[in-house]
């Protein structure tokens, strides 16, 4: 999956060293993110090249860290450094599939925190301009207080299995139009195993028992911490009630005829693969 960048290591411990010359900068313009791509790699800007097209001593100075990998720190760079040669702009699904995983794992995951620091700009209790914290990734309200950490929302994929069968289903109104599982966001006030069972009868009407967890995904894409669980149908009855505001379609599937292939990137794709190669129940 797209976290597993061993024998990198990711470190997001908050410490905020200065940059250097060959630190990076993670720029972003909406869900677009700055970079240049070839067959064999992707890499980032470094506070070096950016020296050409903004102040110096203000960028060594007025810096937003965001995390290390290995020796590689990256920082939060400015839409503006979108003028600097070699560079461009690119969709932010250009980082779910390709070369360079280690740095792939980095974009994504910078643009999940640049989100967050843009939507904490100011306190939702008293509308004080928020300041950033240095101990810790925190925006704090300097008038009433308020502390505000990075947003994580836990979600569930789910895996219905019937002995030798798996229901797939395709969003309804997504630009992905691939075969997924269902999925679903956890609630106030639920456990994770209550959203299985929610989101599935929610979705399609069925019942489940027998939950399984499988094991878990940062997701950036979305701001989400998704949790596999393979449960198995409660009853014999097959028949869909299908949730169209949610889902285009739902079938169910044979072990041997599901239409997935391998790719190293989400949780969905190596649940369904598991379950085709007989690796999980």
């Amino acid at each position: 999956m797209i976290q597993d960048i061993a024998p990198h290591r990711y470190r997001n411990e908050y410490r905020p060293e200065p940059p250097s010359p060959d630190s990076f900068l993670l720029c972003y313009d909406g869900r677009r993110a700055l970079l240049r791509r070839t067959e064999e790699s992707i890499t980032f800007p470094t506070f070096a090249e950016a020296e050409a097209c903004a102040d110096r001593e203000a960028l060594y100075r007025d810096y937003t860290y965001l995390f290390s990998i290995d020796d590689m720190r990256f920082y939060l760079g400015d839409p503006a450094y979108g003028a600097l040669p070699g560079y461009a702009w690119e969709d932010t699904g250009v980082f779910r599939n390709g070369p360079s995983k280690a740095l792939r794992f980095a974009g994504i995951t910078g643009w999940q925190l640049s989100q967050w620091y843009g939507a904490r700009r100011f306190c939702g209790r008293c509308g004080t301009p928020m300041v950033r914290d240095g101990k810790e990734r925190m925006m704090r309200c300097p008038s009433c207080g308020l502390m505000e950490y990075p947003k994580i929302c836990p979600a569930a994929i789910i895996a219905v299995t019937h002995g030798n069968r798996l229901l797939l289903s395709k969003y309804a109104g997504r630009s992905y139009t691939r075969y997924a599982l269902l999925a679903g966001f956890t609630e106030i006030g639920e456990t994770i195993e209550e959203t299985v069972k929610r989101e599935v009868m929610e979705e399609v009407g069925l019942r489940v028992k027998n939950l399984t967890y499988y094991k878990s995904q940062p997701w950036s894409f979305t701001d989400t911490m998704l949790f596999g669980f393979f449960c198995e149908l409660d009853g014999d009855g097959e028949d869909v009630t299908l949730d169209t505001d949610e889902l285009a379609l739902a079938e169910w599937f044979e072990r041997e005829d599901i239409p997935v292939k391998f790719e190293d990137c989400s949780l969905t794709n190596e649940m369904m693969l598991a379950f085709k190669e007989r690796r999980a129940p």
